[in-house]
């Protein structure tokens, strides 16, 4: 298989593009700065889904004669939000996934299968309700971003390609994502619940986002895939398991007017729960790695 990826030398990018050269398959990248990716059986592209010049539409030598398209390219959202914040959180998945697939509809010989990343902010915050992928949307920034984005990336079945939206929870590894900010804060004593901490966390290990995106490649799968681990917690659970890992308490709890000050508008979003489930992986029998979290922390920090 011939696969070409957005994002493939970020924190998530790199698990998948590893996991498909050891199936042997095929592996092109698109990136802003493709000289970080230093491996020679990779090969690379500038793409910038965010640059008003040539550099915003995928070269289409990169995209002619591939089997897959995946693409992971996104602003992170985990900063303070501002105007300009929130204008590269929604173009760069939005008009981002519109120009890849204008950029398809131009090659003569198009990619059968489009994987796109998407996130679980697209059901918002729902208390305790248990969510699947059939679940209907929920309402703010996030949620109507994640909608304009799947929309985008659901135009390339026009072209007869299989599209699977891959909704992605809390990643956690070593040298990024959701543990990146939190573990420092922990380590110096200062870490705790956020707010009230009985919002859910779905949260995943970073190696099975991974195999969620191989799993997609490699089956007959389309549509929408919850990338979250079968075990969803409360943000006092993880807040808890998180501290035993680092030999450390959890003593000061974050209070909300803390986190506005601190991340405005996104705040809020950080003390959304939303009780995500992989239904349709489970279903189909698919085997997590790090179906628990407090396994999965202590693989991540030994």
């Amino acid at each position: 298989m011939k696969c070409i990826i957005s994002g493939g030398t970020g924190f998530i990018g790199r698990r998948v593009v590893d996991r498909l050269l050891r199936e042997t398959h095929y592996v092109g990248v698109w990136s802003r700065k493709p000289g970080l990716d230093k491996r020679t059986a990779v090969a690379t592209h500038i793409w910038d889904p965010l640059s008003s010049g040539p550099e915003g539409t995928p070269p289409s030598e990169s995209l002619n004669g591939m089997d897959c398209v995946i693409h992971l390219a996104g602003e992170n959202v985990a900063q303070r939000w501002t105007p300009e914040v929130k204008r590269r959180i929604h173009d760069s998945r939005v008009v981002g996934t519109q120009r890849i697939v204008d950029a398809i509809e131009h090659v003569r010989h198009k990619p059968k299968i489009f994987i796109c990343a998407s996130a679980i902010g697209i059901y918002g915050n729902r208390g305790d309700e248990i969510l699947t992928e059939d679940s209907v949307p929920g309402t703010g920034f996030l949620a109507d971003t994640c909608r304009a984005w799947e929309a985008e990336a659901d135009r390339a079945r026009r072209f007869g390609m299989r599209v699977v939206k891959v909704r992605i929870g809390f990643v956690l590894g070593k040298d990024g994502g959701a543990l990146q900010k939190m573990v420092p804060a922990f380590r110096m004593f200062v870490g705790g619940k956020l707010g009230s901490g009985k919002q859910w966390m779905p949260w995943i290990h970073v190696d099975d986002v991974a195999e969620v995106f191989a799993y997609a490649v490699e089956n007959e799968v389309s549509g929408v895939l919850n990338a979250t681990a079968p075990n969803p917690v409360r943000n006092s659970e993880f807040t808890k398991d998180l501290a035993s890992a680092l030999g450390r308490p959890a003593l000061f709890p974050v209070p909300p007017l803390a986190l506005k000050l601190a991340f405005g508008e996104f705040a809020q979003h950080m003390l959304d729960s939303a009780r995500v489930v992989p239904h349709r992986l489970n279903e189909a029998g698919f085997q997590f790695r790090h179906p628990e979290l407090k396994g999965a922390l202590r693989d991540i920090l030994g």
